[in-house]
């Protein structure tokens, strides 16, 4: 027969583990992305001075979301390929929400900010500065890969 007290104990650390799953599972990526075990995000390695990235790897007109190190901190990014043909990048914050840490998530032809909610259509990304928008982050499309330099993506630490 189970003891009683035993048996309380384990039923309320039961209950609280589900609800932390729960909570967790709820939250909006990224952060609901548990230690990048969920995370759709890829890192990578910078060869040289640049970063390429396989233009075949983000022409479905899907955000594709990438990290890497650079200035000593972990900086995010994005690129979609918008219906006019271009390649957009801008850095996963933005002037006023960045210290929520949250970026953004996509909803069809927007990029929603995780932390405000405000929705930017894609095909402004990477063209409009300030306030909400994405950060635009220089990028250039050379042959069958998407080039990214250190440099620029160095200057968007302050996001991070």
């Amino acid at each position: 027969m189970p003891h009683p007290v035993r048996s309380k104990l384990l039923a309320s650390a039961s209950l609280a583990a589900c609800l932390a799953l729960a909570a967790l599972f709820s939250l909006p990526e990224p952060a609901g992305a548990l230690l990048g075990l969920f995370s759709d995000t890829k890192t990578l390695s910078p060869t040289g001075d640049t970063v390429t990235i396989p233009l075949a790897e983000v022409s479905d007109g899907k955000a594709h979301f990438y990290a890497l190190t650079a200035g000593g901190k972990e900086v995010r990014f994005f690129a979609v390929k918008t219906a006019d043909g271009k390649v957009r990048t801008a850095f996963d914050a933005c002037d006023v929400c960045y210290p929520e840490k949250k970026g953004y998530r996509q909803e069809g032809e927007f990029m929603v900010c995780v932390n405000c909610g405000r929705r930017f259509h894609v095909s402004k990304i990477g063209e409009v500065h300030g306030g909400c928008n994405p950060a635009p982050l220089a990028s250039a499309v050379d042959g069958d890969g998407l080039r990214l330099s250190m440099a620029a993506l160095t200057a968007g630490v302050t996001y991070f």
